[in-house]
This record gives structure tokens, sequence and C-alpha cells, in this order.
């Protein structure tokens, strides 16, 4: 891509995703999330009326009087965008690859924050970081974020994905709480640890996104395929009803137990397929989220 599709390519994300991040889009991020950051302000001598589930029962056993902890409300929050870009991103049986769509979610989420004053940051990785951005405020902040994800995409041949080389990176990040946005295709495995832990210390939201040649093949008879991150190559016979059915069977899978990796540790999980409207799904989590909060 050159400097001057890049930006072209920059300026029609940001005028599509500024239409689309509509006051309703905003509030509903903002019912969403504002209030889930709370940081510990002091402990003080319990008082009627207060949530008895905020009592600090080592401070009250040490002097022999209850005692509550005190939380206020974060002024703001942090969002960091977590972006695999590997080669599998590439793939896309639609109009764009999962590259692409990537790239406008982050868009929405990005401009969507910045709207409601929060810092919007972005870690890019493959099989390893390859490009950190701290989070800060500001549309020149965002656009430059937009810039070196599409800049970045799609990733040369051979870039496998390291969930684990992602989050890892979050400590060097994030001293503190954030809100963190996975956009992967997951096409990965030995993640699941590190997932947990991550989901533990940020609100950890899984964005997963799928082609629908992932998901089923057509009959078309001989398909020659090819993994976008090994180069490896295989024949199927896609007239094969069992070839078929097995197929969609392991997609069907993979997605299932994802999702009771997500639920079992308590994280959010946003499945995308190529085609779809990503403002429309995020929109609907959002309200989804406001509703369980």
């Amino acid at each position: 891509m050159t400097a001057t599709e890049l930006a072209r390519a920059v300026r029609f994300l940001e005028i599509t995703t500024r239409k689309a991040v509509t006051a309703t889009f905003a509030g509903r991020y903002t019912s969403a999330f504002k209030g889930r950051g709370m940081e510990f302000d002091e402990v003080r001598e319990y008082q009627s009326g207060d949530d008895v589930r905020s009592i600090d029962w080592n401070v009250s056993a040490r002097t022999g009087r209850l005692h509550t902890k005190r939380y206020v409300e974060e002024r703001e929050l942090t969002i960091l965008l977590l972006v695999d870009l590997s080669a599998s991103g590439s793939f896309g049986s639609t109009t764009r690859s999962k590259a692409e769509v990537a790239a406008e979610i982050c868009a929405l989420l990005a401009f969507t924050a910045i709207r409601s004053n929060d810092r919007v940051g972005l870690i890019i990785f493959t099989d390893r970081v390859r490009k950190v951005i701290p989070p800060r405020k500001g549309s020149r902040h965002v656009l430059r974020l937009i810039r070196d994800i599409l800049a970045f995409a799609p990733a040369s041949a051979g870039e496998r994905t390291s969930i684990n080389a992602g989050l890892q990176a979050l400590s060097a990040v994030l001293k503190r709480r954030a809100v963190v946005f996975l956009v992967s295709d997951f096409q990965d495995r030995g993640y699941e640890a590190l997932l947990k832990t991550a989901g533990k210390r940020h609100d950890l939201i899984a964005v997963l996104l799928a082609d629908p040649r992932e998901l089923g093949l057509p009959d078309v008879g001989l398909l020659e395929l090819e993994d976008a991150e090994t180069g490896a190559r295989v024949l199927v016979d896609s007239g094969s009803r069992e070839v078929r059915r097995a197929y969609e069977q392991a997609g069907a899978q993979g997605r299932a137990a994802l999702s009771r990796l997500c639920s079992g540790a308590g994280i959010d999980l946003i499945p995308i397929t190529m085609g779809e409207d990503p403002a429309r799904i995020l929109v609907r989590f959002f309200l989804a989220r406001e509703r369980r909060l």
C-alpha cells in the first residue's frame, strides 16, 4: 500500500466509523463500561447503610470494630486494543479480509472511547509483539492507531499467531486495570493459562473473527486448502457430504471450546463473521452488557 493509498484508506475508515459512532452507539458504550472501573480509596468504620460485602474483616479483627473498604469510581478508563495481525488475517472470502475488519472494529472502539474522554492504546502482535503504542487521548492519536493497523496488514506469509506473546506485553504497557479488547481469529494453542490470568487482572473482551469459509465448505468438488500461517496444503473433496460435515464440526468445536474457556474465566466473547456489520454487533454487545450489569 502506497502512502497515498494509506492516507485514503485511513480517511475513508475515519469517515465511516465516525458516522457509525452516533450518540446511541457512544451511549451504549458508556453504559456498558463507565462505572466498572473502581479503585480503592480508604478503610473506615462501618456506618449504617454500608454494604456488608465491603467489610474488611482483617482490619475489623485487629481493631475490634467493623470497618469497610471504600471505593471510588475512576474518572476515566483506559482502553487497550490487542490486535492479532498474523498471516491468517489476510484471508477473506467476502469483500474484506479479517485484518481489514479488525481495523474497522478498532476504529469504532477508539473513536467511541475518545468521545467518552477515555485513553486508547494499541498492541499489534503476530508470533511476537510488532507494535506498541501507549494509551493516550485525542483524535490525532486515534488516527495514528488506525494508520498503523492499516499499514501493517496483511502480515507476511508465515507469521503465525501467538496470543501468549500479545498477552505477555500487557503487563509492560498497563500498570493498572484496563479494558482490553483482544481481536483475533484465535488460530493458536496453549494460551489458555495466560488468557485466564489476563482476565483476572483486566476487563478482557475477546473478539473472535471468523470467515464463512472457515465455518463451512461449499459443494464445489475438489478444493486445495492452504494454511496461511504454516503454508501447509491439503486437497479435500468438498463434494463429499461427510467431508463437509467433518469440516463444519471441527470449526464448531473450536468456537465452542473458546466460548467455554471465556465463560469459565469470566471473559466476554464477541464472535464476528466476515460479512456482518461490526458496528451493529458491538451495539448488541454493549446493550447486553449494560443489562447484565
